[in-house]
């Protein structure tokens, strides 16, 4: 068993920043692939970056220049910095591990989940 707990959402203006932090714990954290996703109102949840435990990393087309996925595996914890935030940025933002080899977008490749944390971004 994996368990992610997520901080760091908040409301924030267009342009603005924040930080999400992801603390793990549980058997054999340090070997998952851990990924961040998001989901809007009335919208599918969708990935939005993952990073390996040696820190190779996938972002989704919309983030790239704007998010950045990092992980501290001495804390267990992944962080995702975003950057230039958009009102369409608004969702819950999930923390997720995989154990799948390889980083992956598809949510079903992601056995754990964390609750969610609040984004908003007001325009």
């Amino acid at each position: 068993q994996v368990q992610l707990v997520e901080s760091g959402g908040g409301l924030v203006q267009t342009g603005g920043s924040l930080r999400l932090s992801c603390v793990a714990s549980g058997r054999a954290v340090g070997f998952h692939n851990l990924g961040w996703f998001r989901q809007a109102p009335g919208k599918e949840r969708e990935f939005v970056a993952a990073i390996t435990r040696s820190s190779g990393t996938d972002y989704a087309e919309a983030m790239k220049g704007r998010f950045m996925i990092s992980r501290d595996n001495a804390k267990n914890t992944v962080y995702l910095q975003m950057n230039s935030l958009k009102p369409e940025d608004t969702a819950v933002y999930y923390c997720a591990a995989s154990s799948t080899i390889g980083l992956s977008i598809r949510s079903l490749d992601y056995r754990y989940w964390g609750q969610g944390t609040q984004v908003t971004v007001s325009s």
